[in-house]
């Protein structure tokens, strides 16, 4: 069972003042102590590290981080009364002892490695990048690695798990604490190998800063996340800058797109390309066959030519297979054993997930998120039906605000009925999100547009309006199991919420669409 609560690896050895003071000095030789007026306390011992105030506990250090609104070291006091001994951030706290240094982010990885004993040293770290499949990619490379009786624990945007633990992710790639406390956790668990989802975020905010990868993976590229990157260039360096001999021993690139195979001929680490449209690499994929009950391919690759069937639906798996098992094969695991575990896997939660109560049409959940999702999705299940092709999307807030148009434009021209509601907000205006989805929909003319802006009723007008033989698709959250907005937050489970609405619709005949 996955908790919701977190839990917490303490460092395998306290260490002292003095000691985290001059393991900064190796990072940035300015690093200073500065210590509170007053008489002197008892010399601090840290045996553990967190920048959650909320989560600090007795002997932590305290990162106080700057923030997009606030700035963490706001939170000291509240760190202190948890128990926190002392404080890293780049300005002094007069409640505790200060380690002041001038990028408490980028030194926060490494040391926080180098408190719980440099764990990633002990394992076999697969960091799995790329605009879309990192997820699914991670589940696929995780059975793979069990199968050929690896350990493996595995960290991503659904959960992280080391041996029998387990807690549900508050995001793609978690803060470098957290990275380093998980870390430890699976080596302490006895694992082989972690697979671990790297976003863009995780590298351009350092959270796997200190962590040493035995494979990075990239998956794909696409637009997103520019409302960080700024531009298609910048968001394409964070990416590459996984790719570097000091940061990952192998390199295993996707060259089916023009950023892979710029990746693989720019990268300074050993190489191996895999690739599912039919051009030159070390693993590829022929004879795709995608269909409703799964997908079959054959898989060449060294010393391999064998038929896969996956349970998975898809065309756009076969590209997470062939990554999953061109880094299995590199960790020194036989194809074979690999692939025995990736094709016994019948679901990757939240992608393509499929909801079924007995309704005569397909319904599913998906987490795409962005057009690269989109086009990986929306032609495959249109091959899927002779009917209609219904999706319910919208946009999520805080985001890169030029790809909402974009999600509306390509459903538009891709779907029959296209129904908009919200997603996660957060500070932005729900019905100003909404409308900029829903407007670029109706411009391209095709789809029929609805705008419902309750989720769970959007999933019920999306299920009245189909009949036998057609394809509901709810994109944009997946698993995620919480919607936020400024109002607050709320457990909100796609997955579930879709399930009721075909069970409530199913009061009623299958023969037609019924009035929503």
């Amino acid at each position: 069972m996955v908790t919701t609560t977190r839990w917490r690896a303490r460092v395998p050895r306290a260490r002292s003042l003095p000691d985290v003071l001059a393991f900064l000095r190796t990072l940035d030789p300015d690093a200073r102590l500065v210590v509170p007026p007053g008489p002197p306390g008892e010399a601090p011992v840290i045996d553990g590290i967190t920048l959650d105030s909320g989560a600090a506990a007795p002997g932590d250090l305290f990162a106080g981080l700057p923030g997009t609104r606030r700035h963490g070291a706001e939170y000291a006091v509240d760190a202190a009364r948890a128990g926190a001994r002392v404080v890293l951030s780049d300005r002094v706290c007069l409640v505790l002892p200060t380690l002041v240094v001038a990028a408490p982010r980028r030194v926060l990885g490494p040391l926080a490695s180098w408190l719980h004993g440099d764990p990633s040293a002990a394992l076999d770290v697969h960091g799995v990048t790329g605009t879309n499949g990192k997820t699914s990619t991670v589940h696929l490379l995780a059975a793979g690695l069990r199968a050929a009786g690896r350990r493996v624990g595995w960290a991503g945007s659904l959960e992280l798990r080391a041996g029998d633990r387990a807690r549900v992710a508050e995001r793609t790639t978690v803060e470098a604490p957290a990275v380093q406390e998980f870390l430890a956790s699976a080596r302490d668990a006895g694992a082989d190998d972690v697979a671990l989802e790297v976003s863009s975020h995780g590298l351009a905010l350092d959270r796997v800063a200190g962590t040493r990868f035995r494979s990075a993976v990239f998956t794909n590229f696409s637009p997103d996340h520019l409302d960080l990157h700024g531009d298609l260039e910048s968001y394409y360096a964070t990416k590459a800058s996984l790719f570097t001999p000091d940061r990952c021993e192998l390199a295993v690139v996707g060259v089916d797109g023009e950023a892979g195979r710029r990746l693989a001929g720019e990268t300074r680490c050993p190489v191996v390309t895999f690739a599912a449209g039919g051009g030159p690499a070390d693993w590829r994929a022929l004879d795709v066959h995608a269909g409703i009950t799964g997908t079959r391919f054959r898989l060449c690759g060294p010393g391999v030519d064998r038929q896969v069937r996956l349970r998975l639906l898809g065309a756009h798996q076969v590209d997470n297979v062939l990554a999953a098992v061109a880094t299995a094969a590199a960790a020194g695991v036989d194809p074979d054993d690999a692939l025995r575990g990736i094709e016994e896997v019948g679901v990757v939660p939240g992608r393509l997930e499929r909801i079924d109560v007995g309704q005569p049409f397909l319904a599913l959940v998906d987490f795409a998120h962005n057009v690269g999702g989109q086009r990986r999705l929306l032609p495959f299940l249109r091959s899927l039906t002779g009917g209609r092709l219904i999706v319910v999307l919208g946009a999520t807030g805080e985001r890169d605000p030029a790809k909402r148009a974009d999600l509306g434009t390509y459903v538009g021209a891709q779907a029959d009925v296209a129904v908009v509601t919200d997603e996660s907000a957060y500070s932005d205006d729900p019905a100003a999100l909404r409308a900029a989805v829903a407007d670029a929909a109706q411009r391209v003319g095709r789809a029929e547009v609805v705008v419902e802006p309750d989720r769970a009723r959007a999933f019920a007008v999306a299920v009245a309006a189909a009949a036998p033989g057609d394809v509901v698709l709810v994109a944009g959250r997946g698993a995620d199991r919480v919607q936020v907005s400024a109002a607050g937050r709320r457990e909100f489970d796609d997955r579930i919420a879709l399930r009721r609405a075909l069970v409530e619709r199913a009061a009623q005949a299958w023969d037609a669409p019924v009035a929503g």
